[in-house]
């Protein structure tokens, strides 16, 4: 085993999922790469990973980085190169789960998730799994997403072999708070979204009724006007559902 598997996984992680130019090698169009030529292309860097150790590394820990087959290796997920990973189309959970940190949730709230460098948004399948991703920043904020509603409307899902789940992007109205009074979801230590009260009148809140005719808090706004205004902006993207404001109490 190596003296540092950290350093390698993330090492490897690199190559596969973003620069295998660096060792002299190239993946196929779905991400893939022979295991002896990557072994090979690693020690002539300067980067010896045995056989073993390799398996190790796909194997061990919780993160399920890599995929091992037919002797080919590839990232299981997090390209920023672009690649087809040839994975179907699935339904998701009706509720998925995305980390972070809470400097970057104004523009989450108002353009949505992007994938940013990489190819799709990730998504958890479990708040744990969030809360860690979102740890890797900071102090961590779980958001909730509407999978269920995003996938009627026509979103399409793919389901990593680690489990992550993928899409393209995540709208912001697809993107739920928990109900009042339940802030558990949206950060480890309760509501971290929640602006300052309006000294007037209180907490406004945004919410949404799908066509189910179920109540998601979508946001939480100091005035009433910023959460009117919000509300109205839902409302002019033309989507099936209904954006109000109202009291938080």
């Amino acid at each position: 085993m190596s003296a540092d598997p950290t350093a390698d996984s993330r090492f490897l992680a690199y190559l596969l999922r973003h620069n295998p130019a660096a060792v002299g090698v190239t993946l196929d169009e779905s991400g893939w790469v022979g295991v002896d030529a990557l072994l090979a292309a690693m020690a002539r860097h300067g980067r010896p990973l045995s056989p073993d150790a390799l398996d190790a590394l796909v194997a061990g820990g919780d993160k399920r980085r890599f995929e091992l087959r037919d002797g080919r290796i590839r990232a299981a997920q997090g390209h920023s190169i672009p690649v087809d990973l040839r994975l179907e189309p699935q339904a998701p959970p009706p509720v998925l789960y995305h980390g972070t940190v809470e400097r970057f949730l104004p523009g989450i709230l108002a353009h949505g998730l992007r994938p940013g460098r990489r190819t799709h948004v990730h998504l958890s399948a479990d708040v744990e799994s969030a809360v860690t991703v979102g740890a890797r920043r900071g102090e961590p904020v779980v958001l909730r997403v509407d999978a269920a509603g995003m996938h009627g409307d026509g979103h399409a899902f793919y389901r990593a072999a680690n489990g992550v789940w993928l899409t393209a992007h995540v709208p912001p109205q697809w993107i739920v708070s928990p109900e009042v009074g339940d802030t558990r979801l949206m950060s480890t230590h309760g509501g971290a979204t929640r602006s300052a009260p309006d000294a007037a009148g209180g907490e406004w809140i945004v919410w949404r009724q799908d066509d189910n005719g179920n109540r998601f808090v979508v946001a939480r706004r100091a005035s009433r006007v910023e959460a009117e205004a919000l509300a109205g902006e839902m409302e002019a993207r033309g989507h099936k559902q209904t954006y109000w404001a109202a009291p938080a109490s």
